[in-house]
Parts: C-alpha cells; sequence; structure tokens
C-alpha cells in the first residue's frame, strides 16, 4: 500500500490480527516503508492519546472491550424476531458494542427489561460484536430438582431422587419438555408454592434414562450433599457486586503478568511474571511475581457469600460440569483474571537465588491487567520451539524468563527431595449428549510443573509471612507416615525385589529412593500406588504440623481462592496483617473468624474429602458406563490389590479398577494372607500377589455403582493352572499344598540359623 491507511483501517487492522500489533507488524501489513513510518508512528500516537489504542510493551491494544461473563439487559426483539441486548458495563468510550443473544432449547423465555448473566464471545464481521448465552437471569433463583419423571394423564409428575426432598412436583401439560415416563430430568419450581396441592415446576433439562452417563455427575452431586445451588441473598449479592477500585491498592497494571491453565478453563485464579534480578548482590538470580485474585474484596466475613463459600468449602469438578463454590458473577467474571481486563489481587514478589532458593518475599494489595490468557500446550510448544500467533510476541520478553526461574527452582527442589509420585492422571472426554468417547492419560508438561513450582513457593511464602507477623491462619498439615504403614510398603518392596531404608526416621528422599529403584520396570505403578496409599490424608489445621510430602516446614493455601475456603482465610489474615486499605476491618480477618478457625479447618477438610469421594465414584460411574459395550473382551492389567474376597486389577487402557471374585478363580480354595496381602491357592499353590501381570475377561460393566467384574484368564503371561475337578459345587477348603508347607519349614529353618 502506497498511501498510508486511515486510522479506522489502522483500528480495524488490529482489532482483527491481535498478535500482530507492534508497529513493525502494521508498517509490514500495510507496505509502510522508510519515511513512511514516521508518519504511521505519528498516527499511532493519535490513536493512543484519543484513546483508542493502549501501548503495551511496544504493542497496541484496544482497551475496550466486554469481559466473558457480564450482565446484559435484553431489548425488545427486532424485526427478525431476534434477541439482542445491551451491556450494563460497559464504560468504554466508543461505539457500544452490540450483542445478540442465541438461546437454547431449556433457556427460559426472555422479554424486554430481563436482566441477565451471560457468557460472551467476541464474533468478526457481521452485524453484531458479540454472541451471548445464557447463565441464569439476574436476582432470580427458582428450586431446582432432580429426579425421575412419571407421564400423567395431564403432564406428569417429577419424584425426586433426593430421598430428604419431600413431596413430588407436578409439571403442567406444557412444561414437560417432551420427557419421558421414567425419564431422569431436572426442573425448576414454575410458581410460588401452595399450601394446597402439588407444587408446580417445569422441566428444563431431559437426562434421559437414569443409570445413563450424563446423570452420573448430578446423582453424585446429591448422593454426596454438594451443595449445588446459591441462596437468594448469595445470588443478589453477586448480581450486586462491581468492580473493585484502584483506591488502597497498588497500580500493577503495567506489570506483565500472564494467566496459564488448562484449555478449557472457565476462571483464571492465578497469574505469573518472571525476571531476571539486576542486582549484582545476586548473580543469575530471579524475580518472580505470583498474582491471585483478590476474593476477599468481595466475599467479606459474615456475608451471604461467605456463608455460601464456607458450607461448600471447595468446587468441585467433575468431566461434565462443575459445582463452584461462588457463583458465576465472581468466579467467571469479577474474580478471574481475563486478560487486558483490569482485576483486584494480591500479589507476592519472590526473589531467588540462582540455585532457586528464596531470598525474600514480599506481599502487595494491587490492581493487575492480564497480558495474555495462555494454555498449557501453547506454552510448552512455543518454549520447545513452536509458537503460535499469540505466543511468538510473548516467547523472548515473558515465556523464556518464566523458564530460567522454574529451572532455578527445580534445583532447589532436587535438593528439597519432596516425594517423587509419579501417578498419572486420567481424562474424560465426553460428546455433547453426555457419553464417554474416550479416556486418555494426562500429558505431564513441563508449563505444569512451572506452574505447580510457583503456586507451592507462593503458598510457602503466605505461610512464612503470617508466621512472622503472628497472625493466625490455617495450614495445609501432611503428617509423617505412621510406622505400620511404612512396614507394610518396606514389604511390598521387598516382595517386588526392591529395597527400602530401615533403622532410621522416615524422610521423603528414603522413599524417592525406591520410587527410583522401581522406575521404569514393571513394578513401578505398584510401588506408586503403595507410597500414595502408605501416607496420611492431608487436611486444615490452625496449628503446624508441616508438610511431609512437600518436605516442607511451613505451609498454607493462598493460590486458588475462587475455588478454596481455605485460602480466602489466609487472603483475609494477609489483608489484616499488613492493614491494606481501603478497609481492612471490612475484609480482613475477624474475631469470629480467628475463634473458628479449628471448626472452620475441620468443616473444610470433610467438604475437600466430600468432593473428592463424588469426584472418584463419578470417574468410577463414566468408566464403567464407558466399558460397558466392551462386555465379553479381554484386557491387561496389573493386580492392584488383594482383599478375602478377590483381587482388584487396574487395567491399562484406562486405568479402571476392577474386581476379581474369589468365587470365579478356578475349581480350588483360595487362601488369603493377610500379612503377605496374597491369595494362594490350596491345590496348585498359585500365588495371586499385587503387582502381577493379568489378561482377564470384562465380565460385567455397572454403572449404576461403577463396578466392574472380570474373570482372570493369564497370570504372568501364563494360563492358570486347573485344580481338581469337583463338578459345579464350591471349592472345598483345604490345607495348604506341600510346596507352601514346605516352603514355610524352610523359611523357618533359616530363621532358627540366624538366632
Amino acid at each position: 500500500m502506497s498511501t498510508l491507511p486511515s486510522k479506522a483501517e489502522i483500528l480495524q487492522w488490529i482489532a482483527d490480527n491481535p498478535t500482530l500489533t507492534a508497529k513493525r507488524d502494521i508498517a509490514r501489513a500495510f507496505g509502510i516503508k522508510g519515511a513512511a513510518r514516521i508518519d504511521l508512528k505519528r498516527a499511532l500516537k493519535e490513536l493512543e492519546a484519543e484513546g483508542h489504542l493502549h501501548k503495551r510493551n511496544k504493542t497496541y491494544r484496544d482497551p475496550e472491550s466486554l469481559p466473558p461473563v457480564s450482565v446484559l439487559e435484553v431489548n425488545a426483539p427486532d424485526e427478525n424476531g431476534d434477541l439482542t441486548a445491551r451491556p450494563l458495563e460497559w464504560q468504554g468510550e466508543g461505539v457500544e458494542p452490540k450483542v445478540i443473544l442465541i438461546p437454547r432449547a431449556t433457556d427460559p423465555a426472555l422479554g424486554q427489561g430481563d436482566r441477565i448473566l451471560a457468557r460472551l464471545t467476541q464474533i468478526r464481521g457481521g452485524d453484531y460484536h458479540y454472541e451471548a448465552r445464557l447463565i441464569r437471569r439476574v436476582g432470580t433463583n427458582p428450586t431446582r430438582i432432580l429426579g425421575v419423571f412419571h407421564k400423567g394423564a395431564e403432564g406428569g409428575r417429577v419424584l425426586p431422587i433426593d430421598k430428604g426432598a419431600g413431596l413430588e412436583w407436578q409439571v403442567p401439560p406444557g412444561a414437560t419438555g417432551g420427557a419421558q415416563d421414567g425419564e431422569l430430568i431436572e426442573a425448576e419450581q414454575s410458581g410460588p408454592k401452595s399450601r394446597l396441592g402439588l407444587p408446580r415446576a417445569r422441566v428444563i433439562a431431559r437426562l434421559g434414562d437414569p443409570t445413563a452417563p450424563r446423570a452420573v455427575s448430578l446423582i453424585a452431586i446429591h448422593q454426596h450433599g454438594i451443595p449445588d445451588s446459591f441462596s437468594d441473598e448469595a445470588i443478589a449479592a453477586a448480581d450486586a457486586a462491581t468492580p473493585a477500585g484502584l483506591e488502597g491498592r497498588e497500580d500493577l497494571r503495567e506489570l506483565p503478568l500472564i494467566t496459564i491453565d488448562p484449555f478449557d478453563a472457565r476462571d483464571h485464579d492465578d497469574a505469573c511474571y518472571a525476571e531476571a534480578d539486576s542486582d549484582p548482590k545476586n548473580p543469575g538470580g530471579h524475580i518472580i511475581w505470583v498474582a491471585i485474585a483478590d476474593v476477599a474484596s468481595y466475599v467479606t466475613p459474615g456475608s451471604a457469600l461467605d456463608h455460601e463459600a464456607k458450607n461448600r468449602g471447595n468446587s468441585t469438578y467433575f468431566p461434565d460440569r462443575v459445582v463452584p463454590m461462588l457463583p458465576d458473577r465472581l468466579s467467571g467474571d469479577l474474580c478471574s483474571l481475563h486478560e487486558g481486563v483490569p482485576r483486584a489481587c494480591i500479589a507476592v514478589r519472590m526473589v531467588l537465588d540462582a540455585q532457586g532458593h528464596k531470598r525474600s518475599h514480599d506481599f502487595h494489595r494491587g490492581m493487575m491487567k492480564s497480558v495474555a490468557s495462555l494454555n498449557y500446550q501453547e506454552v510448552q510448544a512455543a518454549q520447545d520451539g513452536s509458537p503460535n500467533d499469540k505466543t511468538a510476541p510473548l516467547l523472548e520478553s515473558i515465556i523464556r524468563p518464566l523458564f530460567a526461574a522454574y529451572r532455578a527452582l527445580n534445583m532447589a527442589r532436587e535438593t528439597r527431595q519432596p516425594l517423587h509420585l509419579d501417578l498419572p492422571e486420567r481424562r474424560i472426554e465426553l460428546s455433547e449428549e453426555g457419553q464417554v468417547t474416550s479416556v486418555s492419560f494426562r500429558d505431564r508438561l513441563e508449563a505444569h510443573k512451572l506452574i505447580e513450582e510457583f503456586m507451592i513457593l507462593a503458598n510457602v511464602a503466605a505461610a512464612e509471612t503470617l508466621i512472622a507477623k503472628k497472625s493466625p491462619l490455617l495450614f495445609r498439615v501432611h503428617e509423617e507416615p505412621p510406622p505400620e504403614k511404612i512396614e507394610a510398603l518396606r514389604e511390598t518392596a521387598q516382595a517386588a525385589g526392591l529395597n527400602l531404608a530401615k533403622g532410621q526416621v522416615m524422610k521423603t528422599r528414603h522413599l524417592n529412593a525406591l520410587l527410583d529403584q522401581a522406575a521404569g520396570t514393571d513394578h513401578a505403578e505398584l510401588i506408586n500406588m503403595s507410597t500414595l496409599r502408605s501416607m496420611t490424608q492431608a487436611y486444615y489445621s490452625p496449628v503446624n504440623f508441616g508438610h511431609f510430602g512437600l518436605a516442607l516446614a511451613n505451609y498454607a493455601h493462598f493460590t486458588s481462592p475462587i475455588r478454596r475456603y481455605s485460602d480466602l482465610i489466609v487472603h483475609r489474615a494477609l489483608i489484616s496483617a499488613h492493614g491494606w486499605g481501603p478497609n481492612p476491618k471490612k475484609d480482613g480477618l475477624t474475631a469470629n473468624d480467628i475463634e473458628r478457625l479449628e471448626a472452620t479447618a475441620a468443616h473444610i477438610s470433610e467438604t475437600e474429602r466430600r468432593s473428592m469421594t463424588a469426584e472418584r465414584d463419578t470417574t468410577d460411574r463414566y468408566l464403567a458406563a464407558f466399558l460397558s459395550e466392551r462386555v465379553g473382551a479381554e484386557m491387561t492389567g496389573r493386580i492392584s490389590g488383594v482383599a478375602r474376597f478377590g483381587a482388584f486389577v487396574r487395567l491399562d487402557e484406562t486405568g479402571a479398577d476392577g474386581l476379581i471374585p474369589i468365587r470365579t478363580l478356578g475349581r480350588e480354595f483360595f487362601h488369603y494372607d493377610r500379612e503377605g496381602a496374597t491369595l494362594i491357592g490350596a491345590d496348585t499353590g498359585l500365588t495371586i500377589a499385587p503387582g502381577q501381570r493379568v489378561k482377564v475377561r470384562l465380565a460385567q460393566a455397572t454403572p449404576v455403582t461403577g463396578g466392574l467384574e472380570l474373570e482372570l484368564l493369564e497370570l504372568e503371561d501364563k494360563a492358570l493352572p486347573r485344580g481338581p475337578q469337583r463338578g459345579r459345587s464350591r471349592p472345598v477348603r483345604r490345607k495348604l499344598v506341600k510346596a507352601k508347607r514346605k516352603g514355610a519349614k524352610t523359611k523357618a529353618k533359616v530363621t532358627r540359623s540366624r538366632r
């Protein structure tokens, strides 16, 4: 292009190409060379002065955009019947963006003047700037019912699956949503409850067969008593919340913090930045910033939101849904560190030496603005030499320094020797209908470990600061494993031909030595699982007992206040300890918080266990549903445990756990050796023990319970020996075979000879 583009053309280019907004990118796009670059520079400065552009790190960005979750006011339908909405949070100086509503079949009818909370997607071209999908009406919070629909002559009824739900609900003929008799449905109250007759409801979602995969997580939610609806007061408080201002905060908006999360993350509660330390007294050192959403600014002690958050204790995650600790307005919007949007935060600046040891740290209550929301895969690809359009401009200035700081932290980590468990995490992929399409194991990228190490370091800094300031707080405690569990682990290791140090105080480095011995062998998974089972369960406590697994003396959860109540307590403690404005008495730690710390710790430790159990049960049911179509198929796996009633097998392909009932193990009686954790055949001497390779046939899969029943075909690549034929009667209890008795005598002689 020979002539300078108009300002409108420049703005359009920047809007269409958000990753190519440096002056040289714009010049290249419009073919501007030589002296014409001076004119381009002048035009960009004018656009910046006029407020159309904001310059950061030599790039230009449009400052006027809507957050991904926004409050809208519905307009009257246009001539085509389409619904549009007006963004109530628009603060830009340009033309107000146009938003079109994309309704789903289950959405309630909306009319002019309705205020809604919606999730927005920016669109290019056409008549509209954003597409909006309804989350819910603002200020409304109808009762939700999960139950089985029973069709009747006039509509039908809903029988709640929750035993404590009370009466059935009447569904009028026009509100059944096409539900069929016997289907699991989700309904909501459709009118005020009356003292006469059944309460009325309308079907909002058909979930099909109550045993189908899509119903699994909803059943778990109700089965384990996980609160899944917010009080009217909490919803009203969340809807009324407005973005926190700069008063009482440091302005950190020029700090190029980024968020790194899973590609499908709905919220972003932590951001980070790293750079080389320029202090000559710290050669080769690093400075790391970790910024966390300032949830305490919105969820104040004693409020309706605080009551709801404490009651839930934490968010609960299922393959198809999340039960959040906070309403969408907070978790998905005001407390989420979205790209390019100012957000209140509490940040910690940490200085490391060249070996990754923390030299100092200090906390700040500030206002930040993320320069990019990235996912783990694209950050890892950029570091490995394959950046995309979004990560390429950030590679040298942001991504490389993050990994340099991580490498230093990793050196310190190896010195500290936290527990090196290698336990792959399963990922269940679902179709839109809720059917399991695949089960795989998540990749453990360096980018994942980078964020983990940064968060651990920030958590340590929070605990150390509050201890130094003599402030009450909640510690994350992980006590040493009990001696009897360590002895059981030692026996398992010896059976696998491995060694676990004895006769000294158990440290994580001793367990790591065992894990390193097992790495790359057939016993790796067994040793990792056995080591995990030997551990005590972590919990929250106002008293510090250290964290054994991380090999840390002081540790508290600080980095996830959107999804953990413990972190919110730590944030309040930091606010009070520092006396941060604008009102530390309002959003800091109160006397009531302090008085109830022990009870709060016990409660949220229990809610965490409740969520873990519900998540595990849901995963088991999804896996059973996935495998139910493969009944009769042969699979490989490894014995993961032995009980009096049979042997447990972890299947290679999916990581699912199944049971081989003892009644199916051939024609002989099997003795259960509790000390040796084995099953021993009375006639053949066949020994079944943890760690052995097996081939099995899937005999039964029950999605309702998540149970898998297996039939043993081969043990350590050998077909099972057949015991004596006894017709169809159950195996007769017999004494152990001569070979077993002989082995016992030999062992006794060896024992006597060592006395």
